[in-house]
């Protein structure tokens, strides 16, 4: 039987970004759509914000990928370091989207340039390394960092401000036509920073699980 179910998996322990996520996924949510089911990994640091911590989630996450595969049709690792997403699709025959990657596609379909917001400056290089990975150095524009971790990003309008002047940096220093949210926890901004850039925003957990309802509804 064909499974619609749609596992949105967060890496991080933190449930207040959980909530944001599934928050941010509900427009996405239609009658007769796949349902779009958001966890939070307990074995999860509270952020993800170092490679030490990208690699030390991999094994959980598929392990969770490994346990759940029967019953979800796809599944969405929501970390914009896109931890484990090649081990996963090596785990389960299912589609698994990372945000990043899923991110990217989306942002070339807006505009010739793409600028990335990272949280924090140790971001910045396992954002290139991906970039670079997915051949599109000469679409990328740039990544500016707004200096706040992971479990303070509901600080809500200070951080709004960080996000919208480093938006306006791709934008008018770097020639971004389009602006990535460089981190899951960012899902609520998205709109505002897109009114106040007027350009498209893109956030990558909306964009993976566009993605991922197409891909389970052609299957």
């Amino acid at each position: 039987m064909r499974q619609l179910n749609i596992l949105v998996i967060n890496p991080n322990s933190t449930e207040a970004v959980t909530a944001g996520i599934d928050r941010a996924l509900e427009p996405l949510r239609i009658a007769g759509g796949p349902t779009l089911e958001c966890i939070t990994l307990k074995e999860g640091p509270p952020g993800i914000e170092t490679q030490a911590q990208v690699d030390a989630v991999i094994a959980p996450i598929c392990a969770l990928i490994e346990k759940r595969q029967d019953s979800v049709g796809a599944f969405i690792i929501a970390c914009y370091s896109d931890p484990g997403l090649h081990r996963a699709r090596e785990t389960t025959s299912k589609p698994v989207f990372g945000i990043a990657e899923s991110a990217m596609v989306t942002a070339l379909t807006l505009g010739e340039r793409f600028g990335i917001i990272s949280i924090l400056e140790g971001s910045i290089p396992r954002h290139a390394r991906a970039v670079r990975a997915a051949g599109l150095a000469e679409r990328f524009a740039g990544d500016i960092a707004i200096g706040i971790g992971v479990t303070d990003l509901a600080g809500d309008d200070g951080v709004l401000e960080r996000l919208v002047s480093a938006g306006r940096r791709l934008k008018d220093d770097h020639g971004a036509g389009v602006v990535i949210l460089g981190c899951a926890g960012m899902a609520s901004y998205r709109k505002r920073s897109e009114n106040a850039l007027r350009i498209p925003v893109v956030d990558p957990t909306q964009a993976a699980a566009t993605l991922a309802i197409g891909a389970v509804r052609l299957r």
